[in-house]
């Protein structure tokens, strides 16, 4: 008859086992998102839809990551970007950070372009305590209240304006503003601006003439911009409506000074976009002019030839740079701790930060990391001709 063995352990060998026993599972679950080859990001943006000239940005940020992990990555890990077409829908917003969370696990998101589209996710990016760092877009919501875990550098809308309409008025000597706004929180912010700006000079807006996201017949929205006897008429619109409004403020013969915020500051693309009209437009920036000489700029510019030779060199290509160079420095700063809680750490040692944007300053109590930007103009060949310096907004946080 065979011998049962039985698998009896003696009381001082068991205490003993289950004493070393975690040294055998292994070392402790890693951040989500985060491995020791890679770390994953995600991103949204409009690749199709009425704001797909703006999904250049997300493009511009993947370029980048390519140009780094063929430098090494960061600190011996890759940058891997998970990009989703959300069309600028915020619906669809909603289902791809909520995929790109619950099933591709990302470690942080940076950019995304839209403020409606941004409202949808904030609260859930809050929730799940999942940083995000520039949202591509100068919402007053990113920072009012501030939260933990969003990091903007967008120059607010409101900052944008008040400068704009400083300009107007103080360098140009003009009185007589109307303002063209997308009637939403993006319009509506940069209305913000120039109505406080405006009071600081007793002067009001002859005309405030607000447009839908999907309205295609603006000679109605032109004719009262006319008719009101504006001078000067700042917009805050998609790409499509302010060649629309060019085109219809020429078939009725009126000629304004336009101006408009850095969403409309591509001026090679709004040159062809408008044939030619938006000569003349003078527009904020935060980011430098695409000609410009700076080592940094160039380095990109050479990146965007190598990995992404069908792009055009515009603002909104580099500026998915711009938006992800904190991001980048944060995590350089890391070593090999990249941790959620740490990466916010270090971005809130960020102090006047200078990538090719404006300098850019974080701490515990500031999450309005750029508040500068320079004035444009579109020249003929649409090259931009730098009228300022660097300039910061002079509104409260």
């Amino acid at each position: 008859m065979k011998r049962e063995l039985h698998r009896t352990w003696p009381t001082g060998l068991f205490i003993l086992v289950m004493m070393i026993m975690p040294a055998w599972v292994g070392p402790a679950a890693a951040e989500t998102g985060v491995t020791d080859k890679e770390i994953r990001i995600g991103q949204w943006g409009p690749q199709t839809g009425p704001a797909a000239l703006w999904g250049a940005v997300a493009r511009g940020t993947d370029c980048y990551f390519k140009m780094l992990n063929d430098e090494g990555g960061i600190n011996g890990r890759h940058l891997k970007l998970f990009l989703r077409d959300d069309g600028y829908q915020p619906p669809r917003t909603k289902a791809a950070v909520k995929e790109l969370v619950d099933q591709v696990g990302v470690f942080a998101f940076v950019g995304g372009v839209g403020t409606a589209c941004g409202m949808a996710v904030k609260g859930f990016l809050a929730e799940n305590k999942i940083p995000w760092i520039g949202p591509s877009t100068g919402s007053i919501h990113w920072t009012s209240p501030p939260s933990k875990y969003l990091f903007a550098l967008y120059p607010k809308y409101v900052d944008e304006a008040g400068i704009l309409t400083h300009y107007a008025v103080e360098t140009m000597k003009k009185n007589k503003l109307a303002f063209f706004y997308q009637n939403d929180d993006y319009g509506k912010e940069g209305l913000k601006g120039v109505k406080a700006q405006l009071k600081k000079y007793n002067l009001d807006l002859l005309a405030e003439v607000p447009v839908d996201v999907m309205d295609t017949d603006l000679s109605s929205h032109c004719l009262k911009l006319k008719e009101s006897g504006a001078d000067t008429v700042i917009l805050w619109v998609l790409p499509k409506h302010a060649a629309m409004m060019l085109g219809a403020s020429a078939k009725l013969a009126y000629k304004p000074q336009f101006m408009s915020s850095s969403t409309l500051s591509d001026a090679p693309m709004m040159n062809q976009l408008t044939k030619g009209l938006w000569t003349g437009v003078i527009f904020t920036n935060f980011g430098l002019p695409p000609s410009s000489k700076n080592p940094l700029m160039v380095k990109y510019h050479a990146a965007q030839q190598k990995y992404a030779p069908n792009e055009r060199w515009g603002v909104f290509f580099y500026a998915g740079f711009l938006f992800a160079e904190p991001l980048v420095e944060a995590i350089k700063k890391c070593g090999r701790d990249v941790t959620r809680e740490n990466l916010i750490t270090k971005l809130e040692t960020l102090n006047k930060f200078e990538g090719i944007s404006g300098p850019i300053t974080f701490s515990p109590t500031q999450r309005q990391g750029l508040r500068s930007v320079f004035l444009g103009k579109c020249l003929p060949d649409s090259q931009v001709d730098v009228l300022s310096g660097w300039i910061t907004s002079e509104m409260p946080l």
